[in-house]
């Protein structure tokens, strides 16, 4: 399919790409497959073959860095959603009067949800076939649960307290303080199970839409994208809302709230609008399952049982790393905050309740200002970083025997330079390493937190691990992505062939197929390593905290130091793990080859020929394999690449 040819959703393919550094000698190979007369087609590209399922599958045509921004920008304005309650739920929920040790508690929620939720969404989206496609009514059901929610939580006082005067009783009572309490905590787990089902539904969709050469740029884009909206929700809580913008809300939780209800809304829908999503009806019916609690759990132990072992590799070091992440994420603000607030409570121990009011809500947004520069640290890191990573392999096409060069397959173009982006790489500088490096810094800055008295120290503790946080939001999610999505270009051009097989027999093809899960169920389960340490983390800290913690008001309270040390540790563990991922993940040239002619490309092939240089082997390779699905390594993280 030419540049001129739609990819998808109105918006141009192109023969561009986002990521830093353009794959030499792709170009020449496309041109010199396509002039070779070969009469055997693939399945995987070959349109007639597609239409056999009724329509052309265009999934693996190369799509424009537009394209891949409109994809991935609504991740960004559910980050800003996530922001407001990161860096002010803490906040909000003690200025209701809720102990630090409850709120520990309460924040089981993310986690909580985080590891039912997800799977379960992306499970019900896999068997998902109504017309719009599988991952848009879950974004949108979502997006809408995650508004009301957001609203709901913003004005619980103001909503329990007018319950409370219709009924007769006294909106300052403490039974009414307690039922507000009650209420902003059901509204807390409302919110992130309505954040989880967005979250699932977003990154099944950039997975199914972006081709599998593209997976690691289309991640990248949305972790620059992720840490833009971070930045939005940072600013906006550091700035004072209430003089500039009192017309959305009384308080500055309101205020941030309404912002991101705004943001959300609005991102989604140029998400869901302009990207079309592949019709999932052309994948057959759904599974027929039973449905239940029991049912859920047993398809989600027989899929972490079955999973790829890249995967289950990159799952491990998240199980142990989110006990570390997770308290950061949560406490930061407070801990700066306490940092800040240090100095003023030993001057006077014996504030108001006004004035402590107004101590920690300043103590919040310097806190919130802290969280801005850790975004604009991981944003920069996302988009500079990447320069830097050296390539794994060449990009270059795979041969069946190591160390054979692969120039029997295409001219290069010769005169060609590498660019002098091509120079910065560090040598030895993979993704994986990269990833090592950036979890054993964010260990010892969380060991540092032991010693540090200072709001700039504290700062620029919280800003260096933003450099941790560019490489989780990107680092992972690269390598399972181009897993799935290389593995599920294989099982579609299987499944092509199977009904070019049962049209060609008269339906008397072998029907059966091996159980595969689809995006939705492998980003859930590793969605649940990320949450399940969760609550690992949520109840350690909770425990310590009723340990070390003192009442609101008292100087000398440096619990949350503490939880962030542990949580350093287990991030060091972590990072031993990371050793254990492979950067060769790539699939050889002949895997692909037999996964066109019906193989499923999971088993074990038995002892195959290696191909050779050799014009009559050339010969052996269909013609559009060589064209559209030549195997390259991934220039970060060696997975496979067609062109």
């Amino acid at each position: 399919m030419g540049a001129e040819d739609t990819g998808g959703g109105g918006l141009p393919a192109s023969s561009s790409s986002s990521n830093p550094r353009r794959t030499g000698g792709s170009q020449s190979i496309a041109r010199g497959a396509n002039t070779q007369g070969y009469d055997e087609q693939s399945p995987l590209l070959n349109n007639d073959a597609n239409n056999v399922h009724g329509e052309a599958d265009d999934s693996q045509v190369k799509k424009s860095i537009w394209y891949l921004l409109i994809l991935t920008i609504s991740i960004g304005g559910l980050q800003i959603a996530w922001s407001v309650e990161l860096s002010n739920g803490s906040p909000y929920l003690l200025s209701l009067g809720l102990s630090k040790s409850l709120m520990a508690l309460v924040w089981i929620a993310g986690p909580l949800t985080g590891t039912l939720v997800q799977p379960y969404v992306g499970m019900l989206s896999d068997n998902c076939r109504l017309p719009m496609g599988k991952r848009k009514p879950f974004m949108i059901g979502g997006s809408i649960a995650t508004i009301l929610s957001l609203l709901f939580l913003a004005w619980a006082k103001e909503i329990v307290g007018g319950a409370a005067r219709l009924m007769g009783f006294d909106p300052e009572s403490k039974d009414v303080k307690t039922t507000t309490i009650v209420v902003a905590v059901i509204g807390v787990y409302v919110l992130d199970f309505a954040i989880n089902t967005v979250q699932a539904s977003i990154r099944a969709f950039i997975v199914d839409c972006a081709p599998a050469h593209q997976q690691e740029s289309a991640n990248a884009m949305a972790s620059r994208i992720t840490g833009f909206g971070n930045i939005v929700g940072y600013i906006a809580g550091y700035v004072d809302l209430t003089r500039h913008l009192g017309f959305l809300g009384k308080t500055q939780f309101q205020i941030l709230c309404a912002i991101a209800c705004f943001a959300l809304a609005l991102t989604v829908f140029v998400s869901t609008a302009f990207i079309k999503e592949r019709d999932p009806r052309l994948d057959g019916p759904a599974k027929k399952e039973q449905q239940g609690v029991f049912s859920f759990f047993f398809t989600i132990f027989k899929s972490i049982k079955r999973l790829p072992p890249q995967i289950k590799r990159v799952c491990e070091v998240q199980f142990c790393a989110w006990v570390g992440f997770f308290p950061l994420l949560f406490y930061t603000s407070s801990y700066i905050g306490e940092i800040y607030v240090e100095p003023y409570l030993q001057a006077n121990p014996h504030m108001s309740p006004e004035q402590l009011n107004k101590l920690y809500e300043q103590a919040t947004r310097i806190g919130t200002f802290a969280l801005l520069i850790n975004s604009i640290v991981s944003l920069l890191t996302n988009v500079f970083l990447p320069f830097f990573i050296a390539p794994t392999y060449d990009s270059q096409p795979v041969t069946g025997i190591p160390g054979e060069s692969p120039a029997g397959y295409y001219d290069s173009d010769e005169d060609e330079k590498p660019s002098w982006l091509d120079k910065l790489a560090i040598p030895g500088l993979t993704l994986k390493r990269a990833w090592f490096l950036s979890l054993l810094l964010f260990a010892g800055c969380m060991f540092a937190t032991l010693f540090v008295r200072t709001v700039k120290a504290a700062t620029v503790l919280v800003g260096l691990v933003g450099i941790t946080w560019a490489m989780t939001l990107w680092a992972p999610w690269a390598i399972i992505s181009a897993e799935i999505s290389r593995r599920d270009a294989l099982i579609r051009a299987q499944k092509m062939r199977l009904a070019a097989a049962r049209a060609n027999n008269d339906g008397t093809a072998d029907d059966e197929e091996e159980e595969i899960d689809q995006a939705g169920v492998i980003l859930g389960i590793h969605n649940m390593a990320i949450a399940a340490p969760q609550i690992i983390a949520t109840v350690g800290s909770s425990i310590i905290f009723k340990l070390w913690q003192k009442p609101r008001g008292t100087p000398g309270d440096h619990s949350i130091s503490i939880v962030f040390a542990l949580g350093g540790a287990c991030v060091l563990i972590a990072s031993f793990f990371v050793a254990k991922i492979k950067d060769d993940a790539s699939m050889p040239a002949d895997v692909m080859i037999e996964a066109e002619q019906g193989r499923s490309g999971t088993e074990e092939a038995p002892e195959r020929r290696p191909l050779s240089r050799r014009k009559s082997t050339k010969d052996q390779l269909p013609r559009a394999t060589q064209a559209r699905a030549t195997l390259t390594r991934h220039k970060s993280f060696g997975g496979a690449e067609m062109h």
